[in-house]
């Protein structure tokens, strides 16, 4: 059996809303990366505000959709990536140049691949969103 991925619910599941139409989209249980990775998401103007309603056992989000998302994914594994490495993947997972972000986990955090190399920092590839 399958570990479930939460992130990759959520992305999957904002992914089909967006693609439905809706407006909102309410997604459970939550976690501290994942508020993380959706404040990134909302930086770029991915996504809208999104708050968590009900503080309860998990917990549940709910995320404003803008109409903004074409595809976001969680990439697995995760890959490892340095400095040099980093057109490679963005080649790997991003439709064009300058189009999309790559969102990683580094020693500084979570942040995009944008950051990470004005950082001068390598890191973990976690999502990728355009």
């Amino acid at each position: 059996m399958a570990n479930n991925d939460t992130l990759a619910n959520v992305f999957s599941h904002m992914l089909n809303c967006e693609k439905g139409g809706k407006a909102t989209c309410k997604t459970r249980p939550v976690s501290k990366v994942m508020k993380l990775v959706l404040q990134i998401l909302k930086d770029y103007n991915y996504i809208g505000e999104f708050k968590v309603v009900n503080e309860a056992r998990g917990g549940e989000l709910e995320i404003n959709l803008i109409g903004h998302i074409n595809n976001c994914k969680v990439i697995k594994p995760r890959f490892s990536v340095n400095l040099a490495e980093y057109e490679k993947f963005e080649k790997r997972f991003l439709p064009a140049k300058d189009f999309g972000i790559l969102i990683m986990s580094t020693s500084q955090g979570l942040m995009t691949n944008k950051q990470a190399k004005e950082k001068g920092i390598g890191g973990k590839l976690i999502a990728y969103c355009y």
